[in-house]
């Protein structure tokens, strides 16, 4: 089984047809189905929050096959992530997409988790400190987008569950718990 780093590729990432988007209405479906699957897991395993359709994404290329994803199969198959709530589009131009390998409604969860796990019921922490700080490290928050992290924060909010706070840079932004 071929390798992308640690991660392990399906079988279907050696076969040729996969990197050409098929005519066929069914095998279509399929072939999008098991392009979503893996774009989600690759950017899981590997913390990737943004894909760029013009970038240089390791899944869009095999060389051992000697095969590429078109343009048009790269949009079709991150449409596909978007049309299942797992993507958002960053520009009208459908050139960046988010990943939510998480929904937004999960990742809030995993905060509450870990703000409950740590102990910090009560507590107050900055933006970054949640991102990248010491009790965040081994988490799935530790690198979390800022923009990801911002929309499951403001939905925590919106519940009670907390309150954000602006100092006066991005850096000075925090947020006082209160479960």
């Amino acid at each position: 089984m071929q390798k992308l780093g640690d991660f392990k590729l399906p079988h279907f990432f050696n076969y040729p047809p996969y990197f050409t988007l098929q005519p066929v209405r069914d095998i279509r479906e399929k072939q999008i189905q098991l392009w979503k699957e893996l774009i989600l897991e690759y950017c899981r395993f590997q913390k990737i929050f943004v894909v760029g359709l013009e970038e240089d994404f390791p899944l869009f290329s095999n060389a051992v096959i000697e095969r590429f994803l078109s343009h048009e199969a790269r949009e079709a198959f991150l449409s596909a992530v978007v049309s299942e709530g797992r993507g958002e589009w960053l520009d009208k131009g459908h050139r960046k997409c988010l990943i939510l390998w998480h929904r937004i409604q999960e990742w809030a969860d995993i905060v509450l988790n870990f703000v409950k796990d740590n102990g910090l019921e009560d507590s107050v922490m900055t933006i970054e400190e949640i991102r990248s700080g010491i009790e965040s490290r081994g988490t799935e928050l530790h690198g979390i987008d800022r923009t990801i992290l911002m929309r499951a924060l403001k939905l925590l909010e919106q519940k009670g569950k907390l309150a954000i706070f602006k100092g006066s840079s991005a850096d000075d932004e925090g947020v006082k718990f209160s479960l």
